[in-house]
């Protein structure tokens, strides 16, 4: 190779690098809502350090957390690719809000719902029909087993076909399983169908699923009681799956 041609290469790179550097995608913001009506969950605080944890360990989102009814506008939402509940009760919300949540879904947001999401808007359909199933009681807290759906599924490939856990465990009413993909559920013979307030239905104890929303994506677990779950490996890379599927990064 030529002197000329060699420094003439050699520019060509040094042009290409910053370009590429620019090229990298920045992470995407998450908005965690935390606001309690209802029973305020004492592993809110940990949960919060553990998902901004996980956005800087991932490279591909960073975390807000809030209990700022504000930031449900349209324009605030738009800094955002997804927003992820752990409430209770019917928050204070105004129709505008509660909009401006819905349509950002439609519209390719993300969202996702953490254990007692589904304990939250009992009088709002519209929330039903964006998380797709209400909290129906808990009648066991304790170490159970949990059937791996679909462990093809690359947000719980990483679980296995089962795995345990010690944790509150919720039954769900009015789930809508047509419009869902359940990933994981509770393995009945791993605890006492006998209990006082155990509802058995037709499609078990669902304890994750996805389902669409428009042309948004939707996640919802019902674990994350216990700070011990919080601090599960296996827990915290479902919920980075999550996260990423939600915003339409892979997992």
């Amino acid at each position: 190779m030529r002197r000329r041609e060699f420094i003439a290469l050699l520019g060509s790179a040094a042009a290409i690098r910053p370009f590429g550097a620019r090229a990298e995608r920045l992470p995407e913001r998450i908005l965690y809502f935390t606001l309690s009506a209802g029973y305020r969950h004492e592993v809110i605080p940990l949960s919060e350090s553990i998902l901004t944890q996980l956005g800087r360990s991932s490279g591909a989102f960073e975390v807000t957390a809030t209990e700022d009814i504000s930031e449900f506008s349209t324009d605030n939402l738009r800094r955002y690719a997804g927003v992820m509940f752990f409430t209770t009760g019917e928050l204070p919300m105004k129709d505008a809000e509660k909009a401006a949540l819905l349509n950002f879904v439609r519209s390719g947001g993300g969202f996702l719902g953490v254990h007692s999401a589904t304990d939250t808007f009992y009088t709002w359909p519209d929330y039903l029909d964006l998380i797709g199933g209400y909290f129906d009681g808990h009648p066991w807290h304790q170490a159970v087993t949990i059937n791996v759906v679909d462990p093809g599924n690359p947000l719980v490939a990483h679980l296995g076909d089962t795995l345990q856990f010690e944790d509150e465990i919720y039954q769900i009413r009015d789930f809508d399983h047509r419009g869902s993909q359940v990933l994981l559920r509770l393995d009945q013979n791993s605890v006492d169908l006998g209990k006082p307030g155990v509802h058995q239905r037709s499609y078990g104890w669902p304890l994750a699923w996805t389902r669409s929303y428009g042309r948004g994506r939707v996640f919802y677990t019902a674990l994350g009681h216990e700070a011990s779950v919080w601090r599960d490996a296996r827990f915290q890379r479902l919920l980075t799956n999550a996260i990423l599927w939600s915003i339409g990064r892979s997992p």
